[in-house]
């Protein structure tokens, strides 16, 4: 079994522009320990900021109420025993020792000696042993210092070995291995001190930080340092997704992580920190199980032809199929089908037809944007989206003032006026919206992100798209508006919406 460390509240918020305050950081490390099951967190820094602080004790206070405190470790330096007391005084019980892996690092930083070096690292362990307190090793840099500087790697090892550690921590601080040089480093840990417990920490500068960590525990590392959504210094650390789903398929070997969570956590994160997960991300991206070609399309539908092991249901998520230029009929009879339309093979023609000529144009379709092209092809009334109508509105931004909006809606053929101010154009379009949704009694749905993509080149006169993330009622979907104004294209994204959500039984949607 490999031990998992999270270490996206340490590291982790190393993200350049990355600070998660104190509420935060409890709510995540519950998420990591409670939804994620990971083995061990590393939460803090000693020493860093009064934030720190009151997170890290609050951290400790909910972990030693769930008695699981031995779970919960910050990193610590060699100072004198300020970071020991640091954590030890704020309910912290294990020390991540931070101590040099290499030379280079050694005498050009502090300018010591191993010797010197050594009884640091002796003095901080038996300080933070006679507290009672659980000790782990970083030895940063070890991936330079293994090759540069064997014979001090050696020597620190040899030290360590003597010392109540719990675990030595092997990082490869500047992300310059290898999946070969990896596993070919820790080989040489182990067969020199089998006795003791490595950890691999990785980066991920080349890419290769889920590689690398893959291999480290190929060559016999039990625990492996990863974060939520790769954060961490400069390209970051090992994604816990990626590394996960790779440790059960391509190695067989088991961890606690429950990979059910990890979307649900990952969407958290990404939400708190600011930084969005790519669409192609392995695992966890938009795109990861979406299918964009009809051929692909058509052979899941004749059993399956083009699914992995990497199958969507593990991880709470379910297989799209892309609506573009590169469809064919068989990705929209699998939009069809999801929606409950079923239409006459001459019908799923003529829709695919048009679906392949929107795409041509670059026009960007969703799933939800199908009945509205089959209303358009077939000249059918009842999908046209016309029931909903936003007759008029006026929004009001005035410097110093808060932004108010003015709106007109059709609803079936009755007209309603409402206004509101708001803390942003478009935020004061919806309270005046949702002002007449209140009156009429309808429940609406809520807004859970807001994406604008606006093309590179300059020009103030470009296409804006704006996609906008709903939740109505449990059932997550996504509306896209295009226009040169952002809120003009939030606008039309959203009543798009309201359409869609009038119009059609969201039961048939799931």
């Amino acid at each position: 079994m490999i031990e998992i460390l999270d270490t996206t509240l340490r590291d982790g918020e190393q993200t350049a522009g990355v600070s998660f305050n104190a509420d935060e950081k409890l709510t995540i490390a519950r998420m990591l320990i409670d939804e994620l099951k990971a083995d061990r967190i590393e939460v803090a820094s000693a020493n860093v900021s009064r934030g720190e602080s009151e997170s890290f004790r609050r951290i400790c206070a909910w972990a030693l109420s769930k008695g699981i405190l031995d779970r919960i470790e910050a990193l610590g330096f060699l100072d004198g025993g300020k970071s020991v007391e640091w954590i030890y005084s704020h309910g912290g019980r294990v020390i991540n020792i931070l101590a040099k892996g290499s030379m280079h690092h050694l005498t050009n930083q502090l300018r010591k000696t191993p010797e010197e070096h050594i009884r640091d690292i002796a003095s901080t362990v038996g300080d933070a042993r006679s507290r009672g307190m659980e000790v782990n090793v970083y030895l940063e840099d070890w991936s330079n210092g293994i090759s540069s500087s064997p014979k001090y790697v050696d020597m620190l090892a040899d030290a360590l070995s003597e010392m109540p550690v719990r675990r030595v921590m092997l990082p490869d601080t500047l992300g310059i291995l290898d999946p070969w040089r990896t596993g070919d480093a820790v080989s040489r840990m182990l067969q020199r001190h089998p006795e003791l417990r490595f950890d691999f920490h990785g980066h991920n500068d080349y890419g290769l930080a889920v590689a690398n960590s893959l291999a480290a525990v190929k060559a016999g590392v039990r625990g492996v340092h990863c974060t939520v959504n790769g954060l961490g210094e400069r390209t970051g650390n090992t994604p816990v997704a990626v590394f996960v789903a790779g440790l059960n398929d391509m190695l067989g070997t088991a961890c606690g992580i429950d990979e059910r969570r990890l979307m649900h956590v990952c969407k958290y994160v990404e939400s708190i920190s600011g930084v969005r997960v790519p669409d192609n991300e392995p695992v966890t991206g938009e795109n990861v199980f979406t299918q964009s070609s009809g051929i692909h399309a058509d052979g899941d539908r004749k059993g399956g032809l083009y699914a992995n092991r990497l199958l969507p249901q593990r991880f709470g998520r379910t297989r799209t199929y892309a609506l573009g230029k590169m469809s064919g009929k068989a990705n929209v009879l699998e939009n069809l089908d999801t929606l409950g339309l079923h239409l006459s093979p001459e019908q799923v023609r003529m829709v695919t037809d048009r679906v392949v000529e929107l795409g041509d144009k670059k026009e960007m379709l969703t799933a939800e944007d199908l009945p509205f092209i089959v209303a358009d092809v077939l000249k059918t009334g009842p999908m046209e989206e016309d029931n909903i109508r936003i007759v008029n509105y006026s929004l009001q931004l005035a410097r110093g003032m808060r932004p108010v909006a003015s709106l007109k809606v059709n609803i079936h053929g009755s007209e309603y006026e409402s206004s509101s101010d708001g803390d942003g154009q478009y935020d004061a379009f919806m309270k005046a919206l949702w002002k007449i949704y209140a009156r009429l009694g309808k429940p609406h749905p809520v807004l859970t992100d807001y994406q604008v993509s606006i093309p590179p080149g300059g020009k103030t006169d470009a296409l804006v798209s704006t996609t906008i993330f709903w939740d109505n009622a449990g059932h997550r979907f996504k509306t896209r508006g295009i226009d040169s104004d952002q809120t003009e294209a939030a606008i039309k994204a959203t009543v798009k919406m309201l359409n869609i959500i009038e119009n059609f039984n969201l039961n048939s949607l799931k």
